[in-house]
């Protein structure tokens, strides 16, 4: 918790208008023993309940944060990242308390399914922010095809936006706005700005704005995106 204070307060203390969005990804952790003695959860098992995932979040109120919203094997053996029904489902509904948007996390397509279910069940304001993962083993893979289908089991009147992992975060920036949807880069999801060359998170962000703007597409403001995504104010 100190440490999330930290750096929100060291961003809100700054000169430079962001819209915080923080992660509830943490505490999934489910590593599960030998095949011969499954329950002997091993001492990476990091797994707690959705409540205390978002902490930090009730105490700090970003304007958004993000929700996983499902369970999927992970890469590595025996290791399964677990976020139930019940759990998003208690999320959901605090979030609508706090006033924090959730960034809906989807990593295939039965997420997507799920999700439009808890909006259908009035757990998500409208209008509900999507953000398709792509890449993340084993998950939905980065392809044209997988996004395109992806996309097509959106919601109407949603806002979203897309990545990929690796070196096909770039590929994917111009993919999300041939579809129609925003883009995402950072260091979370790639460390290089080409081959061999390490980048920052400024640098990932200026190539992808430069791929947009190459594209015809713009770059909104903090306050134009408020108004597109629906956040309250900061």
């Amino acid at each position: 918790m100190d440490l999330y204070r930290e750096v929100v307060d060291r961003v809100r203390d700054s000169s430079t208008d962001v819209i915080i969005n923080l992660t509830t990804g943490m505490g999934g952790d489910l590593y599960l023993g030998p095949d011969d003695d499954p329950l002997a959860f091993t001492d990476d098992t990091d797994c707690v309940g959705q409540i205390e995932r978002m902490a930090h979040v009730e105490a700090l109120l970003p304007e958004i944060c993000s929700l996983d919203c499902g369970s999927f094997n992970y890469m590595g053996q025996n290791y399964v990242y677990v976020s139930t029904q019940t759990m998003l489902e208690l999320g959901t509904r605090r979030l609508q308390e706090i006033g924090v948007k959730p960034e809906l996390e989807v990593f295939d397509a039965g997420q997507i399914w799920f999700a439009k279910h808890m909006i259908d069940q009035g757990l998500i304001e409208a209008p509900p922010l999507f953000q398709i993962c792509l890449g993340i083993p084993w998950g939905a893979p980065a392809t044209p095809g997988v996004f395109q289908a992806m996309v097509n089991e959106l919601p109407a009147g949603c806002n979203w936006t897309g990545f990929a992992i690796g070196a096909m975060e770039m590929p994917m920036v111009a993919q999300s706005l041939v579809l129609g949807g925003h883009v995402r880069v950072g260091l979370e999801d790639n460390l290089y700005l080409e081959k061999g060359v390490l980048a920052s998170n400024a640098q990932l962000v200026d190539r992808a704005r430069l791929i947009i703007e190459a594209m015809g597409g713009s770059v909104q403001s903090p306050a134009e995106a408020r108004r597109t995504l629906g956040l309250r104010s900061p």
